[in-house]
């Protein structure tokens, strides 16, 4: 099977009702405290669409690693920028950049993969007039999600001419911009760009943000992180151990099971069971006040426990 077809299910046992209760009320309870405490937030400070894409790119693109951290570039970046991430981006000269950014550290990417990105931006813009439509490039309506024209997406940018910051054709070996742009193709997760597209394709709905038009919430894929992976196997949403693109249309195929059209929107709340509400799967005590804990086989799930009834 190719790796950019998605994985056939055969035939799950269908989900409970209690689960989409559960996470129907979970997503209806997500709070400005998750969102404060979420990459994300760093584009809200924006109003308009256009500087809100630039934004949102940036900001998944770094969406690595402690959210402290991730928070704390973010707000370095951007204070650097201005008030309009897309005016700068336009702007953008990768000699000056290279000079402004020479001290830029997160984790393995430099100042000339944040310049890369920049100037890999400033293209998509000058080719295409925005994010969206460089991305629309690749994109087919009938596919049953987002596998082939995220690959198309990826393959496009990194395609692009980065001598301006590399001084040489191509991007060195030395280089973490490729990072930025994994393809379902290598069987990468994806998982910043996954989380890229839920923020601008899903409805604002005060924390996703809405701007495009051309992708519908239906053939999104939910990013898998290390959250997503640990709750989702303890949800009975996936049986596969690995976090790779099979893992996310696996998941992603559970929750369409609940809600065809916006399969993803569960993302946000159940990643926050995690980072903002101390699930870790070692300790009991976040299950204590978790809504899912009754659909759950976390570590307080006990065959004699009275408490865990709802769903069995």
């Amino acid at each position: 099977m190719s790796a950019l077809n998605t994985p056939r299910m055969g035939s799950p046992v269908p989900l409970t009702a209690d689960l989409k209760s559960l996470l129907d009320r979970l997503y209806a309870e997500r709070s400005s405290l998750h969102l404060k405490n979420d990459p994300l937030s760093r584009c809200r400070r924006y109003h308009s669409p256009e500087d809100r894409e630039v934004a949102a790119l940036i900001a998944s693109s770094f969406a690595y690693g402690n959210v402290k951290i991730i928070l704390k570039t973010l707000d370095g970046i951007f204070a650097e920028m201005g008030p309009s991430p897309r005016r700068f981006v336009e702007r953008f000269a990768p000699e000056a950049g290279l000079q402004r950014f020479a001290g830029f550290k997160h984790r393995f990417n430099d100042g000339r993969d944040l310049c890369a990105l920049l100037l890999a931006i400033r293209m998509m813009l000058e080719t295409s007039g925005s994010i969206e439509t460089f991305f629309l490039q690749g994109h087919d309506p009938v596919d049953g999600d987002i596998t082939r024209y995220l690959a198309a997406f990826s393959e496009a940018v990194l395609g692009l001419d980065y001598c301006p910051v590399f001084r040489n054709a191509g991007i060195p070996s030395d280089s973490y911009f490729s990072f930025f742009y994994p393809s379902p193709a290598s069987g990468s997760a994806c998982k910043r760009l996954c989380m890229f597209l839920r923020w601008v394709v899903r409805p604002d709905d005060g924390i996703d943000l809405g701007i495009w038009r051309g992708v519908p919430p239906s053939q999104l894929v939910v990013p898998v992180d290390l959250h997503i992976r640990r709750i989702a196997r303890s949800l009975g949403l996936t049986g596969r151990n690995q976090a790779d693109w099979k893992m996310a249309c696996e998941i992603t195929a559970r929750l369409r099971e609940l809600d065809p059209d916006d399969p993803v929107k569960y993302d946000f709340s159940l990643c926050h069971l995690g980072i903002s509400e101390g699930c870790d799967g070692k300790s009991e005590e976040p299950c204590i006040t978790c809504m899912v804990a009754p659909v759950c086989s976390g570590p307080a799930r006990k065959p004699d426990d009275k408490r865990f009834t709802t769903g069995d």
